[in-house]
């Protein structure tokens, strides 16, 4: 990561969209510490080769996400919740992002998010591999890093799913986030296949991403989608069975700020998908790490991986990640690490993790404004 010997205090500018929530939490955690105003770089403009940075700023990369005009131009097409296009998606963000970064360093602009680790972040395949490189527990994956072989389509997945001995597999869109896209797939009986996805297929083959888990119950539907996903890119991995919180499948959403676990929040669901927008809750986290002692198991050592996972992308600040808690609560799985997984509202720091009280955002702001006391403390010596 970028940094800067300036002792004064930092000045931000954060790229985002104008209005997002997102951009809207991160300007009031860097108002509540008494900082000059967080400067807002629209991804209008830094994709329409407008955006300008200042010297001395310390520069946050934020998610391009729910602005349909900076989604039209990044996937090429005119409804956001359509699923296809992801590749086009991804070879524009990560181009933008390298612009963001050669544009910043011009300047003299500091920036927190590595465009390197944010090309990785952003392809399940080389986020998996990297992973597992680093001694990070993964779920098993054919599809995992650079070398693997390509998932041409449906007849690719299930030949995958025979040879490994994966009756239940994850099928998710390589370039995806947020579920869109994604499959989890199991073989109920010979012969048959079932899936849960929140993809929805017109008549005329158009895959949307809906708000709404469905079930599919014949191979036709589930080939039909996977099919149409293929060409941007797939990425298999094996279904892990989770642990449970009062009857529902639960999994944890762990943010790591320049590696230390701070925020954690238990998300349960009645379908494979945990995701709070597809219909997951918040869980109880005092009975999660209840749960991991009560099976011999170990809550530090379970943000410790979380940190390990954090730490294969040292040069990006903050990551979220989710950590898949095996049956009984004992051992943990990382299923994604997220560049944008900080948005948790009211969500307070983990005790001992020196983010008590704050926000995801305020611990981000925490963490700069710490590095800023270090670099002054380092130039006096």
């Amino acid at each position: 990561m970028s940094r800067s010997a300036n002792s004064a205090p930092p000045r931000f500018a954060v790229v985002g969209n104008p209005g997002n929530r997102r951009t809207g939490f991160f300007r009031d955690a860097v108002r509540a510490a008494g900082l000059p105003p967080a400067r807002t770089v629209s991804w209008l403009d830094v994709l329409t080769g407008a955006a300008v940075f200042l010297p001395g700023e310390t520069v946050r990369i934020d998610s391009p996400g729910e602005d349909a005009e900076v989604e039209r131009l990044l996937r090429g097409v005119d409804d956001p919740t359509r699923v296809e296009g992801s590749s086009l998606w991804y070879a524009r963000f990560t181009s933008a992002v390298r612009g963001v970064a050669r544009a910043a360093a011009e300047a003299g602009a500091v920036l927190l998010d590595g465009p390197g680790d944010i090309a990785v972040l952003f392809d399940k395949r080389l986020c998996h591999g990297v992973l597992d490189a680093a001694g990070v527990p993964v779920p098993p994956s054919p599809t995992s890093g650079r070398t693997a072989p390509p998932v041409r389509g449906w007849a690719d997945v299930r030949g995958l799913m025979a040879d490994r001995r994966m009756p239940r597999v994850f099928v998710k869109p390589a370039h995806g986030s947020s579920a869109s896209g994604v499959l989890a797939v199991e073989t109920a009986g010979p012969g048959r296949i079932r899936a849960s996805t929140s993809v929805e297929r017109t008549p005329e083959g158009r895959l949307h991403n809906s708000l709404r888990v469905r079930h599919l119950t014949t191979e036709q539907e589930v080939a039909a989608i996977v099919d149409a996903l293929a060409p941007d890119g797939l990425h298999i991995e094996r279904w892990l069975p989770k642990a449970s919180q009062r009857g529902r499948a639960a999994d944890l959403r762990v943010v790591v700020v320049d590696g230390r676990a701070t925020h954690a929040v238990v998300r349960t669901s009645r379908s494979p998908m945990t995701n709070l927008h597809l219909g997951g809750a918040r869980g109880d986290l005092d009975e999660a790490r209840a749960a991991v002692e009560a099976a011999g198991g170990s809550w530090s050592e379970a943000l410790a991986v979380c940190e390990r996972a954090g730490a294969a992308f040292r040069d990006t600040l903050c990551v979220g990640v989710d950590l898949l808690p095996s049956t009984g609560w004992r051992r943990f799985a990382v299923g994604e690490v997220n560049a944008f997984g900080d948005l948790l509202p009211r969500l307070t720091g983990l005790p001992g993790s020196g983010a008590e009280g704050l926000d995801t955002y305020a611990a981000q702001v925490a963490a700069v404004l710490n590095r800023t006391r270090n670099h002054r403390a380092d130039a006096a010596t």
